[in-house]
């Protein structure tokens, strides 16, 4: 692969696709810099500094650090999350929406469209649950965080941050559409990836301080290197059906007869399960915790990373979107039936009902032993802050998005390579015919 991305520069419309997708992912780093008018940013900081490890950092790590600002881009976009989520599901219990899933391109877009206005309405939602909390926030010193509370900070930071919101799905969608990989999973990785330094420098202050031995850190570089490999180990990882298609005679050509395979991966829904699992959690949470009332603090307190009640929702989501997101993303009885259609079979299972039956039950036990290594791999920020007292919300969660997204990006470089390659291959041919 690395051999196939030094080609990228042979191939213009890529570069410039490559080059469109950094721009648009630089312009949403300076708008998570950009502050929300009426806020005492030193105090919030101060508040934030506090906050390390809890479920507002989770939130922030998301959020790429435009919560601690907060940015005109401080809800991020776990609104455009929650609202796909909201789609998908209700797509399953509205026929209508049913329908459209199944129209097509024009589906598609009319289902985007109303994913947008569940984006603003949600946004609208979060951003004045927050502007009210904020107002009911001080730091450490008790300073008020906001400077002049009122009807009218509530709705210019209600805009502000929807406006914001609105702008990181546009991003998102135009980084899909012209650049290369998936817009929203990038303005993810990008927000997590910008953290890092800041993880680093912190860790080693702890080291030079006394808190942190020289062991912990070897310990916790070592765990890191072996959850990296094991996650692109376990995500390149697949469960081959075999196949054979029986020779067809049409004219005087055959067809078919060759053996293939359907691949079918351990973890096919990839980085959603535990995305739209934080961001489901993430709602409620961040509500609570900005609502001063004795019963949503405990709501707020039972809701945060190595609380067991976090812990077991969090794992029960990550199990349910893993086969959720399967369900919708893959269906055994359309991918049985296309292979009756062209004459395929699996060894020793009758064509049709026979075939989307076995290929249901493998994809099941694939399903479980994903939603396992998910589920395994998104609890390790827990025993890292716990036990090794790790400065940063690093482990389990951000390590699988950004292997998985780096992975799908480096895919999708190496496909459009590929695509190239084939095209010239069969100009020659075509050539070589005429001759």
């Amino acid at each position: 692969m690395i051999g196939g991305l030094s080609n990228i520069s042979k191939i213009p419309e890529l570069q410039k696709r490559i080059l469109y997708t950094f721009l648009l992912l630089i312009v949403y780093r300076i708008g998570a810099h950009v502050p929300t008018p009426g806020i005492d940013t030193a105090a919030l900081a101060a508040y934030f500094e506090q906050a390390k490890g809890s479920l507002l950092g989770l939130f922030d790590m998301f959020a790429g650090g435009a919560l601690s600002n907060l940015s005109v881009f401080a809800l991020g976009i776990m609104p455009y999350i929650s609202a796909s989520i909201i789609l998908q599901l209700l797509t399953i219990a509205i026929p209508h929406l049913e329908k459209l899933s199944k129209e097509g391109e024009a589906g598609r877009r009319k289902i985007t469209q109303y994913t947008r206005y569940g984006t603003v309405v949600l946004s609208i939602i979060q951003g004045f649950g927050i502007a009210i909390g904020l107002e009911n926030m001080a730091g450490p010193t008790g300073v008020s965080i906001v400077l002049d509370p009122g009807w009218a900070f509530r709705l210019m930071t209600m805009i502000t941050l929807t406006a914001g919101t609105s702008f990181i799905m546009w991003l998102g969608e135009q980084i899909t559409e012209k650049g290369i990989g998936n817009g929203i999973s990038l303005i993810i990785f990008s927000g997590i990836v910008c953290r890092a330094p800041e993880a680093i420098i912190n860790t080693f202050q702890l080291l030079s301080a006394g808190e942190m031995g020289i062991f912990s850190i070897i310990t916790l570089i070592v765990m890191m290197l072996v959850v990296i490999g094991t996650i692109v180990f376990v995500e390149s990882a697949q469960r081959r059906i075999p196949v054979q298609y029986a020779k067809r005679v049409v004219g005087r050509k055959v067809y078919g007869g060759q053996s293939t395979h359907l691949p079918l991966k351990v973890n096919t829904a990839g980085v959603i399960p535990p995305i739209f699992a934080s961001s489901i959690i993430m709602f409620p949470a961040t509500i609570a915790n900005f609502i001063p009332h004795p019963w949503m603090k405990v709501v707020a307190d039972s809701l945060v990373p190595g609380k067991a009640i976090y812990e077991l929702m969090y794992v029960a989501f990550i199990v349910f979107f893993c086969y959720f997101y399967t369900a919708v993303t893959f269906n055994p009885v359309d991918v049985a039936d296309n292979m009756k259609k062209y004459g395929g079979y699996v060894p020793g299972i009758r064509p049709g009902k026979k075939t989307a039956d076995y290929i249901d039950e493998v994809l099941t036990r694939l399903t479980f032993s994903g939603a396992i290594y998910v589920s395994a791999v998104c609890v390790l920020p827990s025993i890292l802050i716990g036990y090794f007292n790790v400065p940063f919300y690093f482990g389990g969660t951000a390590l699988l998005i950004v292997v998985g997204v780096a992975l799908d990006t480096a895919g999708q470089i190496e496909t459009h390579l590929l695509t190239r390659q084939y095209e010239g291959f069969m100009k020659k041919g075509k050539i070589a015919r005429r001759r």
